[in-house]
């Protein structure tokens, strides 16, 4: 077989994937990667961080389960699993599990934490620290910061939340400058008026972030767990797709003019519409709509949105959560919507082939947009029977084959390639290419690589994969 080099770019509108909030727990990568057949250029995990209050580290509806509480927010502390690193923290802890799994699956890690602003710098250092391991990672301090529902805006006045973000932002940039910091405040909320929310308060975050963002949902529903969105009540609201589309530009114009007339990556860093208050067809119908618009008028003011999120107790989810059984998830019909949205053109990084190589192969992973591996280029005779790929390494792969992704682990020897086959069989004689990436199968890079050991991760393949192909069954059907 022969074999070339494949770079993976960057796709025109980037995709990311809430999974696991106060809404629902943590679902892992072989699932989803499974369920929407392509990893995402980075997975969005919520956390909190309040080590001063009498609860911590306990998740606050846990420790307090017994309160009296009419709103999500109303706890003493957010309402999210546990930061469980910075000073005397456990490696091991949920929090590195899950970005160890989400890296190994060839995506970036988009983890947002609410965080106490009276941490010490010795606190804000720890946590850099934790970090610097995991690579182009991006991190989103004390979200939707002009708003009043998070515990951080009780702690704080809003000028000093504000500062608290610039502060935690150079931290980083010196102790972890592999992360880029995402700013998340209310940007332009009445297109009537010039000036974002709480302008003189947040302005100095926007030059300090490296990415903006602000939270836009379609429709929601914000009065659960608490109560039903039922006709006539005041705890959910709904918007138009167009009104939700021009209130995020006018945000990125306005951030935009108070940097300078210099833009940043801009992102909707939590996305939706409700089905709470939509109904899950109408739910589905909003989602496409935004995209349409995004593709229609060539949004390149816009980066990327994060889809919150995979699956939901509530109706914010590809998935409902079976109440019966928190392992398992019903699939909405936004889920087909959202499938064929991620696998366009438009949202899709691309793939470009370079030069023929052979092994051993020196394999770069910069992260989900920046990736160096291989192409073997294939012609089909027709649809196959058997396609699979056996290795004799232990090697860490993501392979991509007619439109769909597979994860291959140390551990597995064997990768049954047909599913890609399954949806879209060839008709045919067709020639397709089998795309392979080495991210880190740790979940971290390694500081023994040397220079740019945060940033850039190296894998040598030293044995190519053999290829089997089959166009009739082992044994014929029997008359």
């Amino acid at each position: 077989m022969e074999y070339k080099k494949a770079h993976l770019g960057k796709a025109r509108f980037a995709v990311d994937l809430g999974d696991g909030s106060e809404r629902g727990e943590y679902v892992d990568q072989d699932y989803i990667l499974h369920k929407l057949g392509r990893p995402h250029r980075a997975i969005s995990l919520m956390y909190c961080y309040y080590p001063f209050d009498k609860e911590w580290p306990g998740r606050i509806s846990e420790v307090m389960k017994d309160a009296d509480v009419s709103f999500q927010w109303d706890y003493p502390y957010d309402d999210y699993f546990t930061y469980g690193g910075g000073i005397g923290g456990d490696k091991n802890a949920d929090v590195f599990a899950q970005m160890r799994d989400i890296r190994r699956h060839g995506q970036d890690v988009n983890l947002t934490l609410t965080i106490d602003p009276n941490c010490t710098d010795e606190q804000l250092i720890a946590i850099a620290k934790d970090l610097k391991p995991f690579g182009r990672m991006f991190l989103r301090i004390n979200h939707e910061a002009t708003g009043n529902w998070f515990s951080f805006t009780k702690r704080a006045s809003y000028k000093e939340i504000g500062d608290f973000f610039v502060h935690f932002t150079d931290i980083i940039h010196e102790y972890a400058p592999n992360v880029k910091t995402v700013m998340c405040i209310g940007g332009i909320e009445d297109l009537n008026e010039t000036r974002m929310v709480m302008e003189d308060e947040f302005k100095a975050t926007v030059p300090a972030a490296d990415v903006w963002s602000v939270d836009k949902y379609m429709a929601l529903h914000w009065g659960w767990p608490y109560d039903v969105a039922l006709k006539g009540g005041n705890s959910f609201a709904r918007y138009s797709v167009r009104d939700t589309y021009e209130k995020t530009k006018a945000s990125y114009e306005r951030f935009r003019f108070l940097n300078g007339g210099i833009g940043k990556p801009m992102t909707m860093a939590e996305f939706n519409a409700d089905g709470d208050v939509t109904d899950p067809y109408d739910q589905a119908a909003m989602v496409k709509e935004f995209c349409d618009i995004l593709v229609s008028e060539n949004a390149d003011w816009f980066s990327g949105f994060t889809f919150y999120q995979f699956r939901d107790r509530g109706r914010l989810g590809l998935e409902i959560e079976d109440p019966n059984n928190q392992n398992v998830g019903i699939e909405q019909p936004l889920m087909k919507t959202y499938r064929e949205i991620i696998h366009s053109p438009d949202f899709e990084s691309p793939i470009t082939t370079g030069e023929a190589v052979s092994a051993p192969v020196k394999m770069r992973w910069g992260g989900a947009e920046d990736a160096d591996g291989i192409i073997i280029p294939l012609t089909f005779e027709k649809n196959p029977s058997f396609c699979e790929l056996t290795f004799k390494d232990d090697s860490n792969l993501m392979i991509r084959i007619n439109g769909k992704w597979f994860y291959k682990s140390p551990k597995a020897k064997v990768i049954d390639l047909m599913s890609a086959f399954f949806e879209k069989p060839l008709d045919g004689r067709t020639v397709l290419d089998i795309a392979i990436f080495a991210p880190p199968a740790s979940g971290e890079n390694d500081p023994a690589q040397g220079d740019g050991w945060d940033t850039d991760y190296y894998y040598t393949l030293t044995e190519l994969p053999t290829l089997r192909v089959e166009y009739e069954p082992v044994v014929g059907r029997k008359e």
